[in-house]
């Protein structure tokens, strides 16, 4: 079911079997600028996602016909849009589960339409780079050893390999490597990134960060690459060689 179909405008794509709220939130989108399908059935929300090609889609974890984080994951496969995760249920493993599997955002069906418009905007905001001042200000391209990333492009590779990454994990890496050398708090990172207050429970950002490091090649047991400051935050490595011969000097002294 589609309610509007209008070149020029953002289409979201609800998948959830909970036809009144579907359609209630449908609605609100559509009366603040949207066109919105929706797809009721979870067994054919990939086959959905492919053939509507939405700006973000909004997603129930408990879609029956298949379980929302199944649809979450293997729509990764076709599609990098933002990816909104809703459900009733506000338990923290179902939002840890929910980020793993590539979702850029996990919200209670309970908040306010106008909270969920306000998401769904950051959340295409990110994406399409709608912040141009900020976009200028830095570089497009940063290299570190066998790690390239684009910023114009949204892509990363390791040597000549192409880094699946999510949107928010790309937003996450860019901000991180743009930063090299520099710790960025949790904190600072949530205000970059969302716009908002860390509340001191998120573990999203941790989350993708234990995502990132294997993709960009880094060791998630011992990384060395994105390298977490306890009681502080994150910190971007930009010359491996300097800390491997920190490291290896520090292992020569304890012997």
């Amino acid at each position: 079911m589609t309610y509007l179909n209008q070149t020029n405008k953002r289409k979201i794509l609800i998948i959830d079997d909970d036809m009144i709220f579907s359609k209630q939130l449908s609605e609100y989108f559509v009366s603040n600028g949207f066109d919105v399908a929706i797809e009721n059935n979870g067994s054919l929300a990939i086959q959905r996602i492919d053939d509507e090609k939405p700006d973000l889609i909004m997603l129930e974890l408990n879609v029956p016909g298949e379980n929302g984080l199944t649809i979450c994951k293997l729509s990764r496969q076709l599609y990098t849009g933002p990816i909104m995760m809703l459900s009733h249920r506000a338990d923290e493993l179902d939002q840890v589960l929910g980020l793993d599997m590539g979702a850029d955002e996990y919200l209670s069906k309970t908040v306010s339409n106008r909270l969920m418009l306000a998401r769904a905007q950051a959340l295409l905001r990110r994406h399409t780079h709608e912040d141009v001042d900020a976009v200028a200000e830095k570089q497009d391209r940063l290299q570190f050893g066998q790690l390239t990333i684009d910023n114009t492009m949204r892509e990363a590779w390791l040597g000549d390999e192409a880094i699946e990454l999510t949107s928010a994990e790309f937003d996450l890496l860019w901000l991180l490597s743009s930063h090299a050398g520099e710790i960025l708090t949790r904190e600072e990172i949530f205000h970059q990134l969302r716009g908002i207050e860390y509340d001191g429970q998120d573990r999203s950002v941790d989350v993708r960060v234990s995502r990132i490091r294997p993709k960009v090649g880094d060791d998630p047991l011992h990384p060395r690459r994105i390298k977490t400051v306890r009681s502080k935050g994150y910190l971007f490595v930009a010359d491996l060689n300097h800390m491997n011969a920190i490291s290896d000097m520090q292992s020569s002294r304890a012997q």
